[in-house]
């Protein structure tokens, strides 16, 4: 046989992607939008992002030349487009995306939303108690650890600029001074724990919150878990 014939192997492949679900086609407003969550990130490593335009009434019109240069900037890398009319194909393949009919799809993504982001309608099943990821050591800025499937347990701080991610549970023993995703594949019975409440971002099944302001004495480098009750997030010290 060929040598050629050898050259490479097509196998199947499962990948978990954020997805950011755009409301506005106002890529001024949408820039400011980026820059109070994200700042200007060009420095940190980009990472992939599904581009959801299903909520726009013209996507077809958006400015993808700019968007995306606009979108890398800070850190969100585009690999594709989703939406649920197929005409939307050939606009992304001219920009070099792939193309997700939504429609056809199971979402399997995380959805980061502007301005608020709500829980799946139906969530999965949390995950075993005894599953878990655990990390002995520190996670650096511009570090992202995903533990699929199961809860999430670090010994270690969680600095600024890191990211935490977790289908179930995330517990950190430690300061939480990051970001921390728990229940990410939608699970609203998930919770956050930190033993030093500090982090830049929190979210829920995809219901987060950013933190802007100082933090409340009573939560502010305490013992804190975060969880969703009545599809809003409640930050409470533990042991209370």
């Amino acid at each position: 046989m060929s040598p050629v014939a050898n050259a490479f192997d097509i196998k199947s492949a499962s990948l978990d992607l954020l997805a950011i679900l755009l409301r506005t086609d106002n890529l001024d407003e949408l820039s400011q939008a980026l820059d109070a969550r994200f700042g200007n990130t060009s420095d940190a490593p980009a990472e992939a992002f599904v581009l959801d335009v299903e909520a726009l009434p013209n996507p077809a019109d958006l400015d993808f030349g700019r968007l995306l240069p606009l979108l890398s900037r800070r850190g969100i890398r585009a690999v594709a487009l989703r939406h649920p009319d197929n005409a939307l194909a050939a606009v992304a393949g001219r920009f070099g995306l792939a193309f997700a009919n939504s429609a056809a799809q199971p979402r399997s993504v995380q959805t980061v939303q502007e301005p608020a982001a709500k829980p799946a309608a139906e969530a999965p099943a949390p995950p075993p108690a005894s599953s878990c990821m655990i990390i002995d050591r520190p996670v650096r800025a511009g570090q992202q650890i995903y533990a699929k499937g199961c809860d999430l347990v670090v010994l270690a701080m969680v600095n600024t600029g890191a990211e935490v991610i977790a289908d179930g549970n995330i517990h950190v023993y430690a300061p939480l001074r990051g970001r921390a995703l728990a229940g990410a594949r939608g699970n609203p019975q998930a919770r956050i724990f930190t033993r030093s409440m500090e982090a830049e971002l929190v979210s829920i099944a995809g219901v987060y919150r950013t933190i802007e302001q100082a933090l409340p004495e009573s939560i502010l480098g305490k013992p804190t878990q975060i969880y969703l009750e009545n599809e809003r997030l409640v930050m409470s010290a533990l042991g209370e």
